[in-house]
């Protein structure tokens, strides 16, 4: 496996950002160029950076059964929006990177090859790339994923409240805007069959659990088909490594050797 760090200057953000990259080594999949390899985007949470799911999983040992590249941006604790003062991280996210990603490496975004996924502000922003954009993702997931907007008003009386303005503007119009799952739920609702498979998972021990408990309710009633887990478990990256085995386990035809004895 090639483990890659780079860094470089993103046209929709004008910073420099590091991007942490995993990609099989050739002889690992004989017979399939990495234009046509599966890609797997893993987003960070609010206090991590595109390092973190190297550090704390086993995601390389995942990576290498399954022959998957792995994309880890890094987003600072954007949220992966586009913020009022310019910086588009969501452009970045769903835009740039993949095209960058052409540039330098082969790598195409092409749907049916193309997942993404990410624990904690890293769900809130993998499922917001998946149902605004479902034609570009065939599957995505969230893990104790921020799935509502209900927890900025636990913060908007702390010191929380200036970081989230930055980052969404006016907090007494966030319901209802373009940053508010139900309204990418709504949209995605005109439309149910052309969503990549969602897979919503969060342990009851999490704070976010109530938040999940909502995100999965909206899908029910608004009929749009989710894959919801749950178990003993709280906001940690036990759990997420768990996660993210699960998820691949049911989105993927199958490791290596399956892959070689079909293919």
């Amino acid at each position: 496996m090639a483990l890659i760090r780079m860094d470089h200057v993103a046209e929709t953000t004008k910073v420099n950002l590091p991007l942490n990259i995993i990609l099989p080594d050739p002889g690992l999949i004989k017979n399939i160029p990495v234009s046509k390899r599966k890609v797997l985007y893993l987003l960070h949470g609010l206090s991590d950076d595109s390092s973190a799911w190297q550090r704390f999983t086993s995601i390389e040992v995942y990576a290498r059964q399954y022959g998957l590249v792995v994309v880890m941006p890094s987003v600072g604790r954007s949220f992966y929006v586009n913020q009022p003062n310019g910086q588009a991280y969501f452009a970045y996210l769903t835009e740039e990177l993949p095209d960058y990603l052409e540039a330098v490496f082969g790598i195409k975004p092409r749907r049916e090859n193309t997942l993404i996924a990410g624990n904690s502000m890293g769900g809130y922003g993998a499922i917001k790339a998946a149902l605004l954009f479902p034609e570009r993702y065939f599957a995505a997931a969230s893990f104790s994923g921020v799935l509502s907007l209900a927890i900025m008003n636990t913060h908007t009386a702390g010191k929380r409240q200036d970081e989230f303005s930055m980052l969404f503007g006016d907090l007494n119009k966030l319901n209802g805007s373009e940053h508010d799952p139900a309204v990418w739920l709504q949209r995605a609702s005109r439309n149910p069959q052309a969503l990549p498979g969602l897979y919503i998972s969060c342990g009851r021990q999490d704070d976010l659990y109530p938040l999940h408990n909502v995100f999965i309710n909206a899908c029910q009633k608004l009929d749009v088909p989710v894959d919801a887990y749950e178990e003993d478990a709280g906001h940690t990256w036990l759990f997420w490594d768990r996660q993210i085995q699960r998820f691949l386990a049911q989105v993927l035809p199958g490791d290596l050797e399956t892959q070689e004895k079909h293919g």
